[in-house]
């Protein structure tokens, strides 16, 4: 058997029930799937299960991992990559629509969905198990105390959906903490109504000094004194992905 890697976040799922659901979270007939970090294949096996024609790409870093999918699994539709997903370039596997799946590695979870969104219109959805709290953190609205930097950027792009929680016993070895599936669906939003690199600075300036009030927490971008503007006078955990848009377009010609 493969040995859990601290280093990696290794935490192997052992219900095939919840390797199920998690597989049945995937609605779009995409022609190819990715799974990142299938470890030992719990998930992988109900993959191959549910469409007979996807081509199903195995991203894993462990080396050990790999050996044992290639011993245990032999498919013709299954190709299984040994790289880092935040290094691999995923344009590499196919120009078709791309779902992501897997029980993501917890150490890099967050990086993952950055990932996801610069290849955001290659991917029409994602299910991916992950920390509870990040996946609250991704799915909560303005207002919440959880609602941050991926709540706002992965909303613009996607609608999300949490799925369910998972307790730790069904891991090896368990985490510390629960684990939640959500589910990312690409919305209809191809280009937002800003300039969309200073999107990015913006919304993640904004929640770096989240404490502050935007105009205090959003003078560093700009050479020019900043407008009397409602916006400016709110926090960024109070801000739309709407409001935030806005609020660029705000910003942009005072720079």
């Amino acid at each position: 058997m493969v040995r859990p890697k601290k280093h990696l976040g290794q935490h192997f799922l052992t219900d095939k029930n919840i390797a199920a659901k998690i597989a049945g979270c995937l609605t779009e007939k995409v022609p190819v799937v990715c799974e990142i970090g299938p470890g030992t294949g719990i998930l992988t096996s109900e993959l191959l299960k549910t469409e007979t024609t996807r081509e199903l790409h195995l991203i894993e870093i462990d080396s050990e991992s790999v050996e044992y999918l290639n011993e245990h699994f032999s498919d013709p539709r299954m190709v299984i990559h040994q790289a880092d997903f935040l290094k691999f370039p995923l344009e590499s596997i196919t120009p078709e629509p791309t779902a992501i799946i897997g029980n993501f590695p917890y150490n890099i979870s967050s990086q993952i969905f950055f990932r996801v969104l610069l290849y955001r219109n290659s991917i029409p959805e994602v299910a991916g198990m992950i920390q509870k709290e990040v996946a609250e953190r991704i799915a909560a609205g303005p207002g919440s105390k959880t609602y941050g930097i991926l709540s706002v950027l992965l909303q613009t792009w996607f609608n999300i959906t949490y799925c369910f929680t998972v307790h730790e016993h069904v891991f090896n070895p368990p985490p510390k903490v629960k684990s939640a599936v959500i589910h990312l669906k690409r919305n209809q939003v191809d280009r937002i109504d800003c300039n969309e690199s200073l999107y990015f600075i913006v919304v993640k300036t904004a929640f770096n000094q989240r404490r502050k009030t935007l105009r205090n927490a959003l003078k560093q971008l700009v050479t020019q004194r900043l407008p009397e503007h409602p916006l400016l006078t709110k926090r960024a955990e109070q801000l739309s992905v709407e409001q935030f848009i806005e609020l660029t377009n705000l910003i942009d010609p005072l720079r």
